[in-house]
């Protein structure tokens, strides 16, 4: 067994090497009440090592053959699963709620955030390593050009915060971008609205965000009056918060059913 596990870039791996940030990273499973967490993707272990430490519940989801045998060896302790995050019943490995932990890799990191809001109701917390100009997407705000379908889709449902900032000399091998930390607490509401036709209707507005919502949102087929007399209708979609958005949701299913 290596003492080191070559970092495949096939797999989007870059493994963090900084002790600081890793540490940091870390901490911040401490600021809720969350038990169980589940490590995305741990490598060589840089970020678990300083997890194993917390009065938590860690198991971790790896893919790479080499980091599990590498784990194994280095932390017996450690429950490591073979396999696909994003293949991967995770609700079943914790009996209940758990907190998504990582260093993402960036080829994918969307499709993570996306698969932890469908498992919403059962993860609480995330924390993970973004590419900066993506994290500055999820936290971003309206009327700002960082704002779109990661900001207003994640923003919905959990409070979000850029922690760090981090630069490539952090992993090895370094990336070519600069990243970020973004933690997300999940925000205690009821959710009384359609949240599948909240994300159509949000993914149809920004893919066309140039357009007035009038116009962007057609498909919809929005009477004229409502469109006349709701001034949103006269907005583009990085101009509506995303409560804004939740009641165009509400206004669109209400005028569907008529």
């Amino acid at each position: 067994m290596p003492k080191q596990v070559r970092a495949k870039k096939f797999l989007g791996q870059h493994f963090l090497k900084d002790e600081s940030v890793a540490e940091q990273t870390a901490n911040l499973v401490s600021r809720n009440e969350v038990k169980n967490w589940l490590e995305i993707g741990p490598g060589m272990g840089v970020l678990t090592k300083y997890l194993i430490e917390k009065p938590i519940n860690l198991k971790a989801v790896e893919l790479d053959r080499d980091s599990v045998a590498y784990l194994g060896k280095e932390m017996p302790s450690l429950a490591v699963l073979e396999a696909d995050y994003l293949k991967t019943d995770v609700d079943a490995l914790f009996d209940d709620e758990y907190g998504v932990i990582g260093n993402f890799p960036y080829n994918i990191s969307s499709q993570i955030l996306f698969k932890i809001l469908d498992n919403r109701l059962k993860v609480p917390a995330f924390a993970g390593m973004f590419q900066l100009e993506v994290a500055k997407r999820i936290a971003g705000e309206p009327n700002n050009k960082t704002y779109g379908i990661l900001s207003v889709s994640v923003q919905a449902f959990y409070d979000i915060t850029l922690e760090i900032e981090i630069p490539p000399t952090a992993f090895n091998p370094p990336p070519k971008v600069q990243s970020a930390v973004i933690y997300g607490y999940r925000i205690d509401q009821e959710v009384d609205w359609n949240v599948k036709l909240f994300f159509d209707v949000v993914k149809t507005a920004f893919q066309q965000r140039r357009k007035t919502l009038s116009n962007a949102l057609k498909k919809f087929n929005i009477p004229k009056d409502v469109r006349l007399n709701n001034q949103m209708f006269k907005l583009r979609a990085e101009n509506l918060s995303v409560t804004d958005f939740i009641g165009l949701t509400n206004l669109i299913e209400q005028n569907q059913a008529q």
